[in-house]
């Protein structure tokens, strides 16, 4: 299901990188300009290269990713290195912080996940489901604008902006959901509620929120924009900057797509994926003997509810932050 979901996702973004690309053609703008795209230094494919293999490297001997998951996250960060510094800075802030989130407390955690896996390894299917669109997007900023460090700003940049914003919102968006759910679970007294009823809901319930939780999905996306913010600042030309629009919105994007994300995954998950509790107390995804129902049916997954909540927030910022940030 999930690599379905993927397969839907990539002409929807193709759809919208053809628009661009037959906008810029037909524009007057483009009809005088000879600028041709620069040719990528050999001091960058080395960087594209020696930094994802680092941090995959890291993220198998530390357990929280296995084997096939380091292959495709070394995959997924030679595009977005080779694309742009701070796609890598969003994607290396979602995969460390992360990663700690899920091993936060995880004694704890046990207790009411059947299916909790030591380490929270990650395979290749969900790092697909929450890098994959990122990926994409990715690749259609090097096809379109080439690559390169460039600021935010709409009315002078508007497809590079467009999908660095796509690509800051989905790693955010990631980000907010795993802090709500890995932070939101084991701090705090009370059981969550189900977003779509309001009703109390036993810890692990897929959809079920809390107001902690909510607060974490927020500081998730916030810290995944400033570390966008702050390798933007240190890495494009100072005179480029000043001419540019003010950049420091980037962390209220990042910190709203992590909400948002969080909310729109606990929609998904309350309504199109299964939750019971079992026997022993202990929450379960899938309907079986002893298993009382909680909500949802059995329709998608953990990780295509992930996958499909990046795309619907990966699509829908870029226009979302341009309403209010020109």
């Amino acid at each position: 299901m999930p690599v379905l979901v993927s397969a839907c996702a990539i002409p929807i973004s193709m759809i919208f990188w053809i628009a661009n690309v037959a906008y810029s053609i037909l524009s007057p703008e483009s009809l005088n300009s000879t600028e041709g795209y620069p040719v990528i230094s050999p001091w960058r494919w080395l960087t594209a290269v020696v930094i994802p293999f680092l941090c995959a490297f890291w993220g198998f001997r530390r357990k929280s990713v296995d084997i096939s998951g380091a292959l495709f996250g070394l995959f997924l960060g030679f595009i977005l290195t080779l694309s742009n510094f701070a796609h890598l800075m969003a994607i290396m802030t979602f995969f460390i912080t992360s990663s700690k989130a899920t091993k936060f407390r995880s004694a704890r955690k046990k207790k009411f996940e059947a299916e909790f896996k030591e380490g929270g390894q990650r395979n290749w299917v969900q790092v697909l489901c929450n890098g994959g669109m990122a990926a994409q997007l990715g690749v259609l900023y090097l096809l379109d604008v080439g690559y390169g460090e460039r600021p935010i700003d709409f009315d002078k940049d508007y497809r590079s902006s467009w999908l660095s914003i796509g690509i800051l919102a989905t790693f955010a968006c990631c980000n907010g959901d795993t802090w709500a759910s890995e932070f939101g679970t084991v701090i705090g007294t009370g059981d969550p509620f189900l977003i779509t009823t309001r009703k109390r809901v036993p810890r692990g319930t897929n959809g079920g929120v809390s107001w902690v939780g909510l607060l974490f999905s927020f500081l998730g996306g916030l810290v995944v924009g400033l570390s966008y913010y702050i390798t933007v600042l240190n890495t494009v030309d100072t005179a480029v900057l000043q001419l540019a629009a003010p950049q420091w919105p980037i962390v209220v994007v990042g910190g709203l797509a992590g909400l948002f994300g969080s909310i729109m995954d606990s929609i998904l998950g309350a309504t199109l994926q299964y939750s019971g509790i079992n026997e022993n107390g202990a929450i379960v995804e899938r309907p079986a003997k002893g298993v009382k129902h909680i909500c949802g049916k059995q329709l998608l997954d953990n990780h295509s509810i992930n996958l499909l909540s990046s795309i619907v927030i990966a699509l829908t910022f870029p226009r979302l932050s341009n309403i209010f940030w020109p």
